[in-house]
């Protein structure tokens, strides 16, 4: 069995704890990086260089990966697909699905279900 590593780098910088933080209490948020930096009033550039310094990826990435640790939580835990997807925030269940598969090779069904017979 492969095992992924997912992890969700969390700064201590406060303006990036708080974008955390927030995204963890609700994951269905999809504010973009420009509208996270006008909550946080600072540049859209300067928000997405400190996240980029501080985590090592980009905010779309930054944010992906937790949706992704989210979802496997979430599939581990019983819940169906549909719930996830909308959880997780996504407009159609298929684009939760395309996310997950650009992110872990597979879709989520056949990941789970490999990754727990193994």
């Amino acid at each position: 069995m492969k095992i992924e590593l997912l992890y969700f780098p969390v700064s201590e910088e406060r303006k990036l704890r708080t974008i955390a933080d927030e995204l963890v209490s609700n994951p269905a948020d999809r504010r973009t990086a420009r509208e996270w930096a006008a909550h946080l009033a600072v540049s859209e550039r300067t928000l997405t260089r400190m996240i980029l310094d501080e985590t090592g990826m980009s905010f779309g990435r930054w944010r992906q990966q937790l949706q992704v640790i989210l979802a496997l939580k979430g599939l581990y835990a019983g819940k169906s697909i549909q719930a996830l997807s909308e959880e997780l925030g996504y407009e159609s269940v298929s684009a939760f699905i395309t996310m997950f598969k650009k992110a872990l090779g597979k879709p989520p069904a056949r990941y789970y279900n490999e990754t727990r017979l193994s």
